[in-house]
């Protein structure tokens, strides 16, 4: 008979969590919010149940996020002190700059900030409490839910549509129309220039 081997759920306090990303996307936090908002009275039991956020575990026994980064934002903003977490990989063994070295080649973390600008690992925040805002990450968000691409599995494949979006639309003009900047995400999400993304969902040509 074969076991399955279950996680181990951990409870750890959001204070204590730290990033792997510089940014996100401040109006997907506030859509977050609001669903928590709206569950918690009821099911917010279950809801964080479901919720449990994956981690590294890293140098001196910290949890490093390698999901789910919105959400533990949100929590915290809504007063939740801790939520679950399960350890993907323990490499509290390494010294701070091997342990870097490892999360980038196996695509756990996203030094770039709201520039898209790749930035060294010293300025990822120490809490997900100081992570900055990106419009972008906000945009490709909406993007996803209004069906301009495909939810996938390719680490951090939204913050690639964000740079993708950020490099053909002004941050003034998503500052300013955030709805006309989606309907004009939309139209650059079908054409052939994002073939190249994870999730691209436009018209393919005949043969």
């Amino acid at each position: 008979m074969a076991f399955v081997r279950e996680p181990t759920l951990t409870p750890v306090a959001i204070g204590d969590l730290r990033p792997t990303q510089i940014t996100v996307g401040m109006r997907e936090v506030q859509a977050k919010r609001k669903h928590w908002r709206a569950t918690r009275k009821t099911k917010g039991g279950e809801f964080l149940g479901k919720h449990v956020i994956p981690v590294i575990l890293g140098p001196k026994h910290r949890h490093y996020v390698v999901d789910h980064h919105h959400l533990a934002r949100a929590l915290h903003d809504e007063g939740v002190r801790h939520v679950a977490v399960t350890v993907v990989a323990n490499l509290s063994k390494l010294d701070p700059d091997a342990f870097w070295t490892v999360m980038d080649n196996r695509n756990w973390m996203h030094p770039f900030d709201a520039d898209g600008r790749r930035r060294h690992y010293d300025d990822i925040p120490k809490s997900v409490i100081d992570l900055l805002d990106d419009p972008f990450r906000s945009l490709a968000g909406e993007l996803r839910r209004a069906g301009g691409f495909a939810k996938d599995t390719t680490p951090f494949s939204e913050f690639l549509w964000a740079d993708f979006l950020r490099r053909r639309i002004k941050r003034k003009a998503v500052d300013a129309d955030f709805d006309r900047a989606i309907e004009r995400a939309l139209q650059l999400a079908k054409s052939g220039d994002a073939d190249y993304l994870p999730g691209w969902c436009g018209p393919a040509p005949e043969d």
